[in-house]
């Protein structure tokens, strides 16, 4: 059997084809989470949230939150008063959005917990958007749940 340049370049066209078609097919099943699905929505209203970060650090006594383990403990400003403190803690899982979750703010004596149980493990970006009365304040920071305990 002879071969022959012609031969040998279709081979080399062919072969450049179906890697091409490879990586578009491994690049097509990848899973991609979004931060949000409203991402515009949440970028238009960016400032204000720069505003509750800035109030947020100007409190005497600020927001602060420890992981124990039996749950992440988030303690409120004992000023505030527990009747008037309203809003959200998401827990956002950037590795995989089914982890996600949100929890109203229930504060008891200014201190909430969240339990170990309804957290599964990985690391989270919280987030507490959080009022005092009309007045609003955002806080965030990174932790991390471990399988065995926190």
């Amino acid at each position: 059997m002879k071969f022959n340049w012609g031969a040998g370049i279709a081979i080399l066209y062919a072969g450049f084809v179906v890697m091409i078609l490879l990586l578009v097919g491994m690049s097509a099943s990848q899973k991609i989470d979004l931060v949000t699905d409203q991402y515009y929505e949440e970028e238009l209203q960016f400032q204000d949230k720069i505003n509750k970060v800035n109030l947020a650090k100007a409190l005497n006594n600020p927001l602060t939150w420890q992981v124990e383990e039996h749950g992440i403990m988030i303690h409120y400003p004992r000023e505030f008063s527990k009747d008037t403190l309203s809003g959200n803690v998401k827990l956002y899982c950037p590795s995989d959005n089914t982890k996600d979750r949100t929890f109203p703010i229930k504060a008891k004596n200014n201190v909430q917990l969240i339990a170990a149980s309804e957290i599964q493990s990985g690391r989270y970006y919280l987030q507490i958007d959080w009022k005092n009365g009309k007045q609003s304040y955002w806080n965030e920071g990174v932790v991390v749940i471990t399988k065995n305990g926190f």
